[in-house]
């Protein structure tokens, strides 16, 4: 009797935490606005079942809330200061370093804020790394459905950009590719593992055969994968995610979207070749070469990543990942059923379709696109964790009714 009545009290505590009043009223309706949302949150890549209650309760029962952490200064380099998670860090880099494709000895990596900084960190290291390699600025090439980060990141850092044409879902177009190519400077490529808005996956292997074909151009490849990389190392498809088959030297992916990691962070990893050429800011109160970008980068976020390394872990990311890709052919035979016009890339847990009404759009939280190809007016739905066939159904269900 003793697990039943510990669980039934377990939920009474956590029905009670929820119903709590902050003694803010403004706060208190926001909060009731995001725990009414999170199981109809359908258009965006966020994983709304996080796993991170009972790190919370060891977070508060062993006082950190009240402990500034900070992690200032290259993780990967071990230093006497101690007052950091690094060793944290320096762990979750090396589990994560296999599943893309990395050898351990040949990696270097850091947990992010975002996959924002990590495409920033991704395409800084490669802009710099071509330009000390030949002494030319490279052009980056970035498909025009990308997202649009890499754009903005760009300008920020004041690179030439070249937007290559897509195909109608979304997939840079090789021949395009060839056109926009300037032979007489090198190439630095962001691939994008899967487009914002039609999930579209660019096609590594023809992009570089089209690159393999012109060997004066010193290229740098960086890979985009901040939701798609999540997921894909625990499918069949992890090749498609892989350093060692797909030749990129870098790559950003989120942990707030498929890993449930409840606040922005991500990972950024690549070659110890690449971060070696990059320049040096050697950083005496940090006792060590700082070449990244980031100063104070967040502490917490690492604990979190290895919290989850060891509660959840290969074989649940495993089974969560092919239930997304189950649920996402699910809901794409359901629009297909009830004749709703509808579209999915292959790999992908995206699916876009005819645009339904606003009531729906806004009581699943749909993200809105436009495209004259597929009709003019679209929504898409994310697939993640939380999004199940339940649902699925239910969402069927109430487009049904307003045709």
């Amino acid at each position: 009797m003793r697990k039943p009545i510990m669980l039934f009290v377990a939920i009474l505590i956590a029905t009670f935490s929820f119903a709590q009043s902050s003694g803010f009223s403004k706060l208190d309706e926001w909060t009731k606005v995001w725990r009414e949302g999170q199981q109809t949150y359908f258009g965006y890549p966020v994983n709304q079942e996080s796993p991170l209650h009972e790190f919370y309760e060891w977070y508060l029962s062993a006082g950190m809330d009240v402990i500034n952490l900070n992690n200032a200064g290259d993780p990967m380099t071990e230093t006497p200061w101690r007052m950091s998670s690094h060793a944290f860090e320096r762990d979750v880099i090396a589990y994560f370093a296999p599943l893309y494709g990395f050898d351990k000895d040949d990696v270097w990596g850091l947990v992010t804020h975002s996959g924002t900084d990590g495409n920033n960190h991704g395409i800084y290291f490669g802009a710099k790394y071509l330009y000390n390699k030949t002494g030319k600025q490279p052009i980056v090439y970035v498909s025009d459905e990308a997202h649009y980060s890499n754009m903005r990141l760009c300008d920020l850092q004041n690179l030439e950009v070249r937007l290559v044409k897509s195909d109608s879902m979304g997939r840079m177009i090789p021949e395009e590719l060839e056109k926009s190519l300037d032979v007489s400077r090198p190439a630095l490529m962001v691939y994008a593992m899967g487009s914002t808005f039609k999930g579209a996956i660019d096609d590594q292997a023809a992009l570089n055969a089209v690159l393999d074909n012109h060997p004066e151009v010193m290229v740098y490849r960086h890979v985009d994968a901040a939701l798609f990389g999540g997921y894909l190392p625990f499918t069949a498809y992890k090749d498609m995610v892989s350093h060692s088959q797909m030749r990129f030297d870098a790559i950003a992916i989120s942990g707030h979207k498929f890993f449930g990691l409840d606040s922005p962070c991500g990972l950024f990893l690549c070659t110890r070749e690449i971060y070696d050429n990059q320049n040096n800011y050697n950083v005496t109160y940090l006792n060590g070469n700082m070449k990244m970008i980031n100063c104070s980068r967040d502490a917490v976020q690492p604990l979190k990543f290895w919290w989850l390394i060891q509660k959840v872990g290969y074989e649940k990311w495993s089974e969560q990942a092919n239930q997304i890709m189950s649920c996402t052919a699910y809901l794409k035979e359901q629009l297909e059923q009830i004749g709703w016009p509808c579209w999915s890339n292959a790999y992908s847990n995206t699916v876009f379709f005819k645009r339904p009404s606003q009531a729906i759009c806004y009581e699943y939280t749909l993200a809105l696109g436009y495209d004259d190809r597929f009709g003019g007016e679209l929504a898409h739905v994310v697939v993640m964790q939380h999004v199940t066939k339940e649902k699925i159904d239910r969402f069927i269900s109430a487009l049904r009714k307003t045709r």
